[in-house]
């Protein structure tokens, strides 16, 4: 297939879906930066977690404005952008284009963001796509923040490919994902976070996934980030607490069960959660994350969850 450059070719067709809560502030610089991508059929579906601010107003006038933004309809309150990320992928009609995409409330999109995703998916005939991002602060700073470290063989049960918002999907992944959000509903939505649960669904079933190391949309930092960059000593001590409270490792197996891994010998040799398991991820560490200093992190986190769990026994 030919790489998409100009409008010689037919425009690809995307579905973005949009959760939105509480953001107001930065919304309408958002949604101008997706509808101004070039070379893009894009449509944007909108999901809104009742807010308090004005969210939903601008929205609606948003669609008054634009006959290719969709607001789905009020089903009351969600509690957290994964469990409306599985709403959107759950009710939106994808049938119908040909690559899907996640975007976030508050960042700015490059005006050629999903078009070089689609031709880099066309290129490496992958199915499923994130990049490294520029994350940017109020006060001007800018940090590239790279992800695109090379794929080990179990990092998808530990760790996303990146942020979703620079998530695109083939529409024949998009579709595997929806049946199985479907028929896990209830599981699914246990799940705190849905770019990982996406990016392990693909790994595990097969499917192709190219981290591009070039930025794609500019990421805003603010003290309202549900999940940011994970940088600096607040970010580390945020992280230990989760490890040490299990939130990861049950994540990580809640995971491997819902994508179909819940039976391989790796997983059954530490989805017990017991000390000797925590050891067996230790030895496992070089498998279980991209980056080298993530990798000393969770083999000196699966130590210490161990040591922890002989101090109870």
């Amino acid at each position: 297939m030919n790489l998409i450059n100009n409008n010689e070719y037919k425009r690809p067709k995307v579905a973005v879906v949009l959760a939105v809560y509480n953001g107001a502030e930065w919304l309408a610089e958002q949604l101008l930066s997706i509808l101004n991508q070039k070379f893009i059929d894009v449509t944007i579906f909108i999901s809104i977690d009742p807010s308090l601010d004005n969210s939903e107003a601008i929205c609606r006038e948003f669609t008054l404005q634009y006959q290719n933004i969709k607001l789905l309809p009020n089903i009351g309150k969600f509690g957290g952008a994964a469990k409306n990320f599985f709403r959107l992928i759950r009710d939106v009609d994808l049938t119908s284009f040909d690559y899907f995409s996640f975007a976030d409330q508050d960042d700015i999109w490059l005006e050629k963001k999903l078009i070089n995703a689609v031709n880099k998916i066309i290129e490496t005939k992958c199915d499923g796509y994130s990049s490294n991002i520029m994350a940017f602060w109020s006060t001007g700073n800018r940090r590239l923040i790279v992800k695109s470290q090379p794929q080990r063989e179990w990092d998808y049960l530990f760790e996303a490919a990146g942020p979703g918002c620079t998530y695109v999907l083939t529409i024949k992944l998009a579709l595997e994902i929806k049946k199985n959000i479907e028929f896990n509903w209830l599981e699914v939505n246990q799940l705190d976070l849905h770019d990982w649960y996406c990016y392990a669904f693909a790994r595990a079933n097969g499917f192709h996934w190219f981290i591009d190391p070039s930025p794609s949309m500019l990421y805003r930092q603010h003290q309202n980030n549900q999940v940011g960059v994970n940088k600096g000593v607040k970010a580390f001590f945020y992280r230990l607490n989760k490890i040490i409270n299990g939130w990861g490792f049950e994540q990580s197996r809640s995971i491997a069960k819902l994508i179909g891994k819940d039976n391989s010998v790796f997983v059954q040799s530490w989805r017990e959660l017991k000390p000797r398991g925590f050891l067996m991820l230790a030895f496992n560490a070089h498998k279980c994350r991209r980056k080298s200093t993530e990798r000393a992190f969770f083999f000196c986190a699966c130590v210490l969850m161990s040591i922890i769990g002989f101090c109870k026994q």
